[in-house]
């Protein structure tokens, strides 16, 4: 996976839980994160989102436990997204 994904991800959340995304590790359950709730989680989710030009599916988000679930699911819909025989 993507290092670039995983800090993309990991600043997106950061950002919208208002913590140091220094603080944050790729495999911290979200739910323990200082001030988590699901708004913040779901607001985190949209923004991701915008930022891949992606859609995530309700019951994968909802199955997000930490940075490197989400950034795992970014880039497999990314990879969904891709013509076949294309790459990056």
């Amino acid at each position: 996976m993507s290092d670039d994904v995983i800090t993309t991800v990991t600043g997106i959340v950061a950002g919208e839980f208002g913590l140091p995304a220094a603080g944050i590790s790729p495999d911290v359950d979200l739910s323990s994160l200082e001030g988590a709730d699901s708004v913040k989680v779901l607001r985190a989710v949209a923004k991701i989102e915008r930022t891949y030009d992606i859609e995530l599916e309700d019951d994968q988000v909802f199955g997000l436990k930490s940075v490197r679930d989400a950034a795992t699911l970014v880039v497999a819909t990314l990879a969904e997204k891709e013509p076949s025989g294309g790459g990056r």
